[in-house]
């Protein structure tokens, strides 16, 4: 189970980054969440140099377990 930056050699540490959509109801003073989606996966990236990882060519394994770890799809 690894990720490995081609740029520099990481393998610990990456930058996700995520989409989460809300639909908000307001009422008077108030407001609140009525509906969430489970956040998506729009980039991957290499925390020591910032470079771009292909998420996708990832072992399943891995990303299965890196979506589970953020309640992504």
């Amino acid at each position: 189970m690894s990720l490995v930056c081609p740029n520099c050699g990481n393998s610990k540490d990456f930058l996700v980054k995520t989409l989460q959509m809300h639909v908000v109801h307001l009422e008077d003073s108030r407001v609140e969440v009525s509906e969430e989606s489970r956040p998506a996966v729009l980039e991957v990236l290499c925390d020591e140099c910032e470079t771009a990882m292909n998420f996708e060519e990832a072992e399943e394994t891995l990303r299965k377990e890196v979506l589970l770890t953020l309640g992504a799809r």
